[in-house]
């Protein structure tokens, strides 16, 4: 069947196409068109803040100091309007720039044009922005070209330039030296300032009228623009550091002007000095740190009085860790980062020296990972030994830098020497049935020089391994293949069977655990038990309130009964008697569960006498009083039964009562 589009027959699946086409544009259309977006976290966004702080830096230093020197603005006029033109131009482009800079939401870089222009153009930032490239240079026009400080709003641009001194000290690695250098600049830029204010209040009152202004330019000693600046700002730096020897004041307007210096002086500077002396401390503070415990250990040998030679061993290998940067802890290092970047720095440190191990060669990622981050430096002084012919094994050994050498038991014939990359102890910790020389060292391994090893101890092996149950298998195989390759396996049966305390360890486990499952269980059927007794109580209560509500309705349907006609009479005497067919019924259920009842009673007193003959004379003792004390509560129970029947029996026979009045 054909469609009509406009003046034409289109067949159905031309229909189909046409909609899923138009389909597709409308999502187009909606779906927001991702742009050129500019990462805060990249290279780019750091370079361009680059530039456009030395811009910012630009103004704030030559715009006060152009509008308080006046040679200083004439005779590079040319070069300030060009300097001055490009910084505007690179400001227009940080407007741009910031409609193209991209943000985080729910850790995804948004993209969107709209978004990213709106989220500018809403920002407290944008309104500073724009009072920054307000054209004030028009104004040369009607003030002439010795009034540069009609640029001042220039300076609102300052947050750029702090936002890359804060990216560089997080780029950096010399931190402590960048914010060194950063705080003598704030400080230059402030006596910068207030050595121009100097000279400009000078200038007001009057070149050489006191001996607290400035001389007069006249003399040729004082004349020249570098003097100017050069004497005004050493009177800034003397006034700001609260040394003095100034030149007092003597006009009031003077007097002021002091004593704002000296204030703001002793505020900014004091916490100048605060800040330098914390970062001078944190620059020693792991030097601090190593000397304490340098200290520490240096008292106890000298308690303890240790040779002088072993001392001085100990003084050195300390000295080499802190020459070489080794000594701090690496896991305290990186407790801070997240597992996964932890991970991920433990596999580029350590993961291809693990790999080099031939029992770990064909492990799975997972298990090399989980070993990756449980390996430990380790540094040993020349003549060290790492360990001995005999000593048990609890450690592999991978060697990182430096040099081993196996020697004889007499220490001095050496058999081969180990460098970078080699490794032992890998059969030790796995402790593989049927070795000869069981979890036993076999040689005597020295260091040559220092050496630095990374260490894997059995305790964190078996720990991961618990993870990996079929990497822990195929582990062991290897080691036997390799222990039957060197001769230094024992294949008699007997030696192969798992060893009895393992056996005996693992039979105590089972054995504890079926304790536990026993007591769960008794556990459970107690609960089980308790719960179904509160249900059948539950129950009976559910059923005498139903009987009872039932009752009561029947009472008032009967009061209605006695307005009604002839027939509805007959039909509540036949459903009265259906009523009393129903109670007789219950009073003998009743009465056959009281039979039940003391049917189980006698047996229960029988058991119970049987079972007191068997006993002893304190069991029965307990037993009377228990038997008592149940006695009491069955009385107790039997006697509101009994109460709750003589009711109910009271209630049966006033209905039978009215149903006979009725009747007459």
């Amino acid at each position: 069947m054909a469609t009509v589009i406009g003046s034409r027959h289109v067949p159905p699946h031309t229909v189909l196409q046409y909609v899923d086409e138009h389909t597709d544009k409308v999502n187009e259309e909606r779906t927001p068109k991702e742009i050129f977006v500019i990462n805060p976290a990249g290279a780019l966004y750091y370079n361009w803040l680059f530039v456009i702080a030395i811009a910012v830096m630009y103004n704030w230093t030559m715009i006060i100091a152009r509008a308080s020197f006046e040679e200083f603005q004439q005779e590079y006029l040319y070069t300030w309007f060009i300097t001055d033109f490009t910084c505007d131009i690179i400001y227009l482009a940080d407007m741009a720039f910031r409609t193209r800079t991209g943000f985080l939401e729910q850790g995804l870089m948004v993209k969107d044009k709209k978004r990213l222009r709106d989220r500018y153009l809403q920002s407290f930032q944008f309104k500073l922005d724009a009072l920054s490239m307000i054209p004030t240079d028009i104004l040369y026009l009607f003030l002439g070209f010795n009034y540069p400080e009609i640029r001042l709003n220039k300076l609102l641009r300052v947050s750029r330039m702090l936002e890359f001194f804060i990216r560089t000290e997080t780029r950096t690695q010399y931190t402590n030296l960048f914010r060194i250098c950063n705080l003598v600049m704030y400080i230059v830029i402030f006596i910068h300032w207030n050595a121009c204010m100097y000279y400009s209040f000078s200038k007001a009152l009057g070149f050489g009228s006191d001996t607290w202004v400035y001389p007069d330019i006249s003399d040729p000693e004082y004349g020249n623009l570098v003097r100017r600046y050069a004497y005004s700002l050493y009177w800034s730096t003397l006034t700001l550091t609260t040394i003095g020897e100034t030149p007092p004041p003597v006009l009031d307007s003077e007097f002021f002007f002091v004593v704002v210096d000296f204030l703001v002086g002793v505020l900014i500077f004091a916490t100048i000095v605060g800040n330098v002396g914390s970062m001078i401390s944190n620059m020693n503070a792991a030097r601090t740190e190593f000397q304490t415990k340098v200290d520490c250990i240096k008292q106890y040998m000298h308690v303890r009085k240790v040779s002088k030679d072993l001392e001085d061993r100990v003084i050195k290998w300390f000295d080499y860790l802190w020459t070489n940067q080794k000594a701090a802890d690496e896991r305290r290092v990186l407790r801070h980062l997240p597992g996964k970047l932890k991970a991920e720095i433990g596999i580029k440190v350590h993961l291809d020296t693990l790999k080099k191990v031939r029992i770990f060669q064909e492990c799975e990622a997972g298990l090399l990972i989980e070993l990756v981050l449980k390996l430990q430096p380790q540094v040993f002084s020349p003549g060290d030994y790492i360990c001995k012919k005999g000593d048990i094994g609890r450690e592999m050994y991978i060697i990182k830098a430096g040099k081993l050498a196996v020697v004889a038991d007499d220490g001095v014939k050496e058999f081969v020497v180990l460098s970078d990359g080699a490794y032992f102890g890998e059969i030790s910790i796995l402790g593989i049935k049927g070795s000869k020389a069981g979890n036993r060292r076999t040689a005597n391994i020295r260091s040559v020089g220092y050496s630095d090893l990374y260490c894997l101890s059995k305790d964190d092996l078996m720990e991961a391994l618990t993870e990996y149950p079929e990497a822990k298998v195929l582990l062991e195989e290897k080691g036997r293949q390799i222990l039957l390759k060197d001769g230094l396996i024992d294949l008699d049966p007997a030696n192969l069977m798992p060893d009895t305390k393992d056996l005996e360890a693992k039979v105590n486990r089972m054995h504890g655990s079926l304790e536990l499952t026993r007591m769960k269980l008794s556990r459970l059927v107690d609960c089980f038990g308790a719960t179904g007794l509160d249900l059948r109580k539950r129950i009976s209560y559910m059923e005498r309130m139903t009987g009872e509500v039932v009752e009561d309705e029947g009472v008032v349907e009967e009061k209605e009964g006695k307005e009604g006609e002839g027939k509805k009479e007959e039909e509540r005497k036949e459903e009265k008697k259906v009523e009393e067919e129903k109670e007789l019924g219950r009073e003998e259920e009743g009465k056959g569960e009281e039979m039940k009842k003391e049917e189980g009673k006698e047996e229960e007193k029988e058991e119970g006498k049987k079972e007191d003959g068997k006993g002893e004379e304190m069991k029965k003792e307990e037993g009377k009083e228990e038997e008592k004390e149940e006695g009491k509560k069955e009385d107790g129970k039997g006697e509101e039964m009994k109460k709750e029947e003589g009711k109910e029996e009271e209630k049966e026979e006033g209905k039978k009562e009215d149903g006979k009045g009725e009747e007459k």
